[in-house]
């Protein structure tokens, strides 16, 4: 058995670990680079040949060896090379061919990282050279001396980024003068200056060099130390700032990966940018599966409230629809759900709420106002206006008995509350079909709107009520190692996750998560006993391809004509085009 958790009680977040040199980073002083320049026939790899290569292997500042060799290009070396240079064909023609030069030069650069001023073009000539003799290219790191330029070297120190203007500048030891050792030793000098500037901007490690020319601010990049030693596993990180405030949390396949994208170009949000100047430490909390990353990020930004996390940190915001439960019963948008009476829900916004509750009213001619009624009045109401319009039967009025037609609209209500929302959708639909055959398709959109705010709650109910109902859950879904990914679900909220090695026997397992499972108080469904998102992360799990139920207290089924199978309003576009083929005919 491996990586067994409960949620219940969240492990500490972070505690002191030793970060190995993997972890870290390979520094720039231990990397073995080969320096490297090609001269030429042209400027097309594809048409043109190589005339000389020239290479300097350094590490730490030490020169460890050179590689120099004219390479006799096959054809005429033209005249404005020869003067540019000062290689002429008869000084190649009795050359080594590039199959001779080549084998010799990916030996002796094997395991290096190789390094040009303006690499796509050196590195470009290579590799079309490598293909036309049919060897792999061996996949050598590359850093280009141009990009790096750019980023530290500014146009008041020099008016451009050419390797002579920059040996100058650098006041290096050898001039280029267009020969390939020449040129390689120069670029040897540059190489070791801009690691001077760029290693007070942080970039100590050869992982570093390659977002080191992106445009980020220098206070930014100085903070990438703050990756250093976080773990390469699926987990949640949490970004805190003086005083150990959570800033930010955020969730990752690869934690050490991601953190370190936010203090890279990549990142181009400018909240979490001023995050990141705010931020002194992160702290990984390992995750087993990413089921169970997604839930604890959930649950740390609900208890935390990050400033600098937008969504999640409110779950007291969602609202419902209930349909009361009095003689008349109405719509109500309330905050939480009680028992024995219909809901749908929850909704992000009391807006989005306010759209379902419309849609039902152009549906059904449920009353409007909030006066509780009695079941019969002693005195007679007065009819509002949409009784007159026939939207409410009006049981106001009631006076010598119950206003039975109101309790067949009321158990209509309940109906497409609960189940199959058809006769809405199909009143809507209609309805959405006559506005655009006429032309009024601003209101077509509005009732549109409203119907696709019902349907998704609906939806949403529908398909929490019944795992909310359910006292526990257990599931298995293999894994990609040949093992299994266990998690036990109790009222829609993750009690538990394991994940097993390919010869465990998992049943074992199964009865030990079980027994460890966070205990979960029962709630009123459809309300699940957590975060309405954490309970829709779990059903997503629940449903994804794989999934074995292993074990389940009650039945876990939705209905077949329920909300969900309208979720794409089909229906609609249907009626819309009956209804404008009509129009037309």
């Amino acid at each position: 058995m491996r990586a067994m958790t409960t949620l219940a009680t969240p492990p500490p977040p972070g505690g002191a670990v030793q970060p190995s040199f993997e972890d870290l980073g390979t520094p720039l002083r231990d990397v073995t680079f080969v320096v490297v320049d090609l001269e030429t026939t042209g400027t097309r790899a594809g048409d043109c040949g190589i005339t000389e290569i020239g290479a300097v292997k350094v590490r730490g500042g030490e020169v460890l060896g050179e590689f120099q060799s004219l390479v006799n290009p096959g054809r005429e070396v033209p005249a404005f090379v020869a003067r540019l240079t000062g290689i002429t064909t008869a000084m190649v023609s009795t050359a080594p061919a590039i199959d001779l030069v080549l084998p010799s030069f990916l030996e002796w650069a094997h395991g290096c990282v190789l390094v040009a001023h303006n690499a796509p073009f050196d590195v470009g000539f290579l590799k079309a050279a490598a293909k036309e003799l049919g060897y792999p290219w061996p996949g050598f790191p590359v850093v280009d001396t141009v990009p790096l330029a750019r980023r530290v070297v500014t146009r008041d120190e020099a008016p451009n980024h050419k390797l002579s203007t920059l040996a100058n500048l650098f006041h290096a030891q050898v001039t280029p003068d267009h020969r390939a050792l020449a040129d390689a030793r120069a670029t040897v000098d540059v190489l070791h200056a801009l690691f001077d500037r760029l290693g007070t901007m942080g970039v100590q490690h050869l992982e570093d060099l390659a977002t080191a020319a992106d445009p980020v601010p220098p206070d930014v990049r100085r903070k990438r130390h703050l990756a250093d030693g976080l773990p390469e596993a699926p987990g949640v990180y949490l970004f805190k700032g003086p005083g150990d405030e959570v800033l930010y949390v955020g969730t990752s396949t690869n934690i050490r990966k991601r953190v370190r994208s936010y203090f890279t170009a990549a990142e181009k949000r400018r909240r979490i940018t001023e995050m990141v100047r705010i931020a002194d430490k992160v702290t990984p909390v390992v995750c087993a599966t990413p089921l169970e990353a997604a839930v604890r990020e959930l649950r740390l930004i609900t208890e935390h409230e990050p400033r600098y996390n937008r969504r999640s940190k409110h779950p007291e915001r969602h609202t419902w629809v209930r349909l009361t439960d009095e003689p008349y019963p109405r719509l109500s948008v309330v905050r939480e759900v009680r028992a024995g009476a219909p809901h749908i829900g929850p909704f992000g916004s009391r807006r989005v709420a306010q759209d379902a509750v419309d849609a039902l009213h152009d549906a059904l001619p449920l009353r409007q106002c909030s006066l509780r009624l009695a079941v019969v009045s002693r005195t007679p109401g007065s009819p509002c206006a949409l009784a007159g319009m026939g939207r409410c039967s009006a049981p106001c009025v009631a006076v010598a008995a119950p206003d039975g037609a109101y309790a067949a609209v009321a158990a209509a209500a309940a109906g497409v509350l609960q189940g199959d929302p058809s006769p809405v959708v199909e009143a809507l639909a209609a309805r959405i079909g006559r506005l655009a055959a006429e032309e009024r398709f601003e209101e077509a959109g509005q009732v549109t709107g409203r119907l696709r705010a019902y349907v998704q709650g609906a939806g949403r109910a529908q398909r929490l009520a019944p795992l909310a109902a359910c006292a526990e859950l257990v599931a298995a879904r293999p894994t990609a190692a040949g093992g299994w990914e266990l998690v036990v679900v109790r009222h829609a909220r993750l009690a538990g996750t394991a994940v097993t090695r390919p010869d465990d026997d998992p049943l074992p397992v199964v009865a030990a998560l079980r027994a460890t499972a966070e205990t979960v108080d029962p709630p009123v469904p459809p309300a699940p006993a957590c975060h309405p998102e954490e309970a829709a992360l779990v059903i997503d799990w629940l449903e994804s391809p794989g999934v074995r139920l292993v074990h389940t207290s009650e039945p876990w089924a939705v209905p077949v004509r329920s909300a969900l199978s309208h979720a794409d309003l089909a229906g609609v576009s249907g009626e819309v085009r009956a209804q404008i083929t009509t129009a037309l005919d």
